[in-house]
């Protein structure tokens, strides 16, 4: 299939050009992302006071939970429709659009009736003060009744990415951020409606740049633009197309429930663990942003150059990125040896030593580890990519299993280093684990021996 100005073309060339060029569009809308939530909670600290930002905040994890579900279900989504890109088949193509389309929104549909009627309970459960609780329910009850929005908007540029334009996402991105920010500002400020109208922005503002970005499809990819015809009913589609969504929709899931046990074992620790970690964890999540980028950039490469039948290009793919890994790692590495006390100092804002110590030794034991992450992260990604379902989410499972582990054996014992060393340890096994499902799947053993053969 021909190619728009703003799609790269992974199906041909040079390799490596094709992830870098493809990713950096993803890398800038991350850390776009990482600021944007940060003005965002400022802008609430800041006009509504502590009260509000504490609201928000303890419905952080629920709300990441709600958002990454639809970002990781039509992410999966997209998988199947690259690899209809790559075959060329534009009908397959369009019914896979058709089909996310459907479970998506019936999808969005069960949680917004969830969102209506069990997060009150979800809330308490969660242990959320009671003076906030009505605040912080007002907050993500808007966010819960705005999720199909919300998926739309992640379709729309996962669909993008899945023909190869990283680009035009980006661009809906930026616009929706800004949108977000001069909307809470009006909502918080002029209209006084209070975390109502943080919410409410985040909803319309996405609302706007799904609008938009529906349009440029329209008008300059019609390529993903389903017929009536495409929405007939096939078994095996809709069963290839859910499994892959519901399968990184419910991996996401996991990691989310992981992390949220790990930070009941570090809150368990006293304030200055936390603020240092909390420190850490903002500059990791930075250092870890091209790394997930890689991951996001290979599995649309994989699955539309297995769509191609291009096996060689998929296994130097994995030998670049890989390459790309451990490269990166060591360059992060040394930054982070020369400039996490600093760094730490500068995010924290404290001068307090034990905050500035713990979290400088997050950084020096993370720095090189990234190296595994990566590899974990473009290995479990190319599993999805040729269509792996339940090996991906066998790795979350190794993931929340290890937390708990630690959280109820380690932790207490050997306290914030425990903390320190959970996650890099963690993704050694992970590693292992996707490594051999990698090399033992009977399709990376097909291209080897026809490799071989040739």
């Amino acid at each position: 299939m021909k190619t728009k100005s703003t799609q790269v073309d992974l199906l041909h060339g040079p390799i490596m050009k094709s992830l870098i060029i493809f990713m950096i569009p993803i890398v800038i809308s991350n850390v776009f992302q990482q600021l944007y939530n940060a003005v965002d909670t400022a802008i609430v600290g800041n006009y509504l006071g502590e009260h509000s930002l504490a609201a928000i905040g303890s419905v952080a994890a629920v709300f990441e939970m709600l958002i990454f579900f639809c970002n990781s279900l039509s992410s999966g989504f997209s998988i199947v429709c690259g690899r209809s890109f790559g075959s060329g088949d534009a009908d397959k193509m369009k019914q896979s659009v058709a089909a996310s389309l459907v479970i998506g929104l019936l999808t969005t549909a069960v949680l917004t009736l969830l969102a209506v009627f069990g997060l009150r309970p979800l809330l308490q459960l969660i242990n959320t003060p009671a003076e906030i609780i009505d605040e912080a329910l007002i907050y993500i009850r808007i966010i819960g009744l705005g999720l199909i929005v919300t998926f739309s908007y992640n379709l729309c540029s996962n669909m993008l990415r899945a023909i190869g334009d990283s680009i035009m996402p980006l661009v809906f991105l930026i616009i929706s951020s800004l949108l977000n920010i001069f909307l809470d500002i009006l909502f918080i400020t002029t209209f006084k409606m209070g975390v109502a109208g943080a919410a409410f922005a985040t909803v319309l503002a996405q609302l706007v740049s799904t609008v938009l970005c529906v349009i440029y499809i329209l008008r300059r990819t019609q390529i993903l633009i389903p017929e009536g015809r495409h929405f007939r009913y096939d078994a095996e589609l809709y069963k290839d197309v859910g499994g892959q969504g519901y399968a990184m929709a419910l991996m996401g899931s996991i990691v989310s429930v992981g992390s949220i046990i790990l930070q009941s074992g570090i809150n368990s620790l006293g304030t200055e663990i936390i603020a240092g970690h909390v420190a850490a964890r903002k500059i990791y999540m930075f250092g870890n942003m091209p790394f997930t980028s890689m991951s996001q950039a290979v599995s649309t490469f994989i699955s539309q150059n297995k769509g191609a039948n291009q096996g060689d290009r998929i296994l130097r793919a994995m030998r670049d990125a890989y390459i790309y890994d451990f490269v990166l790692a060591a360059v992060v590495s040394v930054f982070f040896f020369t400039c996490a006390p600093s760094l730490v100092r500068l995010i924290s804002g404290s001068t307090n030593p034990v905050i500035i110590n713990n979290g400088s030794k997050m950084l020096y034991i993370v720095g090189p580890f990234y190296a595994v992450l990566g590899v974990l992260m473009q290995t479990r990604f190319a599993l999805q990519g040729i269509g792996s379902k339940l090996i991906p989410m066998i790795s979350s499972v190794i993931e929340l299993i290890g937390k708990i582990l630690f959280v109820a054996v380690f932790i207490p014992r050997f306290q914030y280093d425990a903390v320190v060393w959970c996650e890099p340890l963690i993704w050694v096994v992970m590693t292992i684990q996707l490594l051999y499902a990698f090399n033992t799947n009977s399709y990376i053993r097909e291209i080897r021996q026809g490799l071989k053969n040739a």
